[in-house]
């Protein structure tokens, strides 16, 4: 094993790829990936689209698998309805999301974007797609832009940003169902334009947002725009593990000569791998660079050529900076299990805690202003205030009960029951009344039961005001 130590120009650094000296927008024509990983993102692509379309039609219990409508303070997850009173579970699940985050990219670098972000899997997997199609690879995309305007440029251009358009309409509506849901989603549509100016205005502001992402701002969304990726020089370090150039093999560089022996590295210095590259970079400038986003193309473009020239593949892999250098496995550092320890940790907590929750909640309080009150039955009763909130698509008639102690009885003030609504909130005012011979405090604990017939769905505690003993 070779121990070169490969000093690339550093000068990299100061610019991108996409921005030339003169601070003007570069724009790149990446040639169409081939090979045994991109097929496999080509697949898993396919499948999170699919989600993705499908999600906001999807039921479960009857409710959608994600609704996440910030204006109306609502969260649908996995057909589990969560008010503002859940606020705390939402707060563990985003402190999991944020560790979690934090562990997979310190283990397995920036694979989330190369693979799972749906910046990447529109972009790469159906707008560009749609450019191979109607303007063809890299070399044929550069002659039609340079081409005068004529019928043959005017048809490609015009089609294919129509269906640009098109395609950011869908997924606006998409993205929109997730807010507000596929039902009201259908209102918009279906109703006259003048019932719903709010929605159409978010519908066309969505469909330019997205149509400018993907017609123009494209990879800088990567390389500018994304927190995600400019945090990468933070959270990773030189055992995570990410798309490398194992300058061990192919150092130093020397192009392909017929019937002449090499004496130099693998590497060929064919830019297969810059010309595949969306982001622009010449990977082989060294690991953790700003614009990577792992999703290996040159890994398959690089082996492709490997292939070609019966040399060994792989020299563009996974692995980390020390695996390179070092010529060593990838191995598990003592801050990964760290990690790790805190997100089991926290995913049994956040698994308990939706386990345990309740899907009715009941809120009491004694009505403000009000003392006790003496009957001639020798009880004593005190006045409250009840609200009930129903997480859940079921509507369910309620009863209240004194659960301890056990002699309590309840009367509802100007109603026969208590009906909640699916997703919705009852209120209602109620005497609670104790024998006096059960109060042994001026300020008694009790707890109130909600019933649906038989059946206890929730309870609650309060305090029982009554004489001094």
């Amino acid at each position: 094993m070779s121990t070169t130590e490969f000093k690339p120009d550093d000068s990299y650094r100061d610019t991108i790829a996409t921005v030339d000296a003169a601070g003007k927008r570069v724009w790149l024509y990446p040639k169409k990936p081939t090979g045994r990983l991109y097929r496999a993102r080509t697949w898993i692509s396919y499948g999170l689209l699919a989600l993705l379309f499908a999600g906001p039609w999807l039921r479960l219990n009857g409710l959608p698998l994600l609704m996440l409508n910030l204006p109306a303070r609502k969260f649908i997850v996995l057909g589990q309805i969560f008010w503002p009173q859940d606020f705390f579970v939402l707060l563990l699940a985003s402190l999991t999301f944020l560790v979690f985050i934090i562990l997979f990219t310190v283990v397995y670098g920036r694979a989330f974007c190369g693979w799972v972000c749906p910046q990447t899997i529109f972009l790469e997997m159906v707008f560009r797609r749609i450019e191979y199609w109607l303007e063809g690879d890299a070399p044929q995309q550069k002659a039609l832009d340079r081409r005068e305007l004529d019928w043959d440029k005017l048809w490609r251009k015009t089609t294919k940003h129509a269906l640009f358009l098109l395609i950011s309409f869908l997924i606006a509506n998409t993205f929109l169902a997730y807010i507000i849901g596929s039902d009201a989603l259908v209102s918009i549509i279906t109703d006259p334009l003048t019932a719903h100016l709010g929605g159409l205005t978010s519908m066309v502001i969505f469909t330019g947002v997205f149509y400018a992402v993907f017609a123009r701002f494209r990879e800088q969304v990567c390389t500018i725009a994304c927190p995600y990726g400019r945090l990468q020089g933070v959270l990773l370090d030189k055992d995570s593990l990410v798309v490398a150039y194992d300058y061990q093999r192919g150092e130093p560089r020397e192009k392909l000569r017929k019937n002449q022996a090499r004496t130099a590295g693998d590497c060929i210095d064919c830019h297969q791998c810059v010309q595949v590259c969306p982001t622009g970079i010449d990977i082989r400038n060294g690991a953790q660079q700003l614009e990577c986003t792992n999703c290996t193309a040159c890994i398959d473009a690089c082996n492709s050529i490997m292939a070609m020239i019966d040399l060994p593949p792989n020299l563009i892999r996974h692995a980390s900076e020390n695996d390179i250098a070092q010529g060593r496995k990838f191995r598990i550092t003592g801050r990964m299990k760290a990690l790790s320890g805190v997100l089991v940790v926290l995913l049994v907590a956040l698994t308990g805690l939706l386990l345990s929750r309740d899907n009715v909640a009941a809120t009491v309080l004694r009505t403000p202003g009000q003392l006790f009150q003496k009957t001639d039955r020798g009880t004593i009763t005190n006045l409250y205030n009840i609200s009930v909130i129903n997480k859940t698509n079921h509507p369910y008639p309620v009863t209240l009960r004194v659960l301890e102690p056990a002699q309590g009885r309840i009367s509802l003030v100007g109603a026969n029951g208590l009906k909640l609504p699916a997703q919705g909130i009852v209120e209602g005012v109620f005497f609670a009344e104790l024998p006096r011979t059960v109060l042994h405090r001026t300020n008694q604990e009790i707890r109130i039961g909600v019933f649906s017939g038989k059946q206890l769905i929730t309870e609650t505690s309060t305090k029982f005001l009554g004489p001094v003993q």
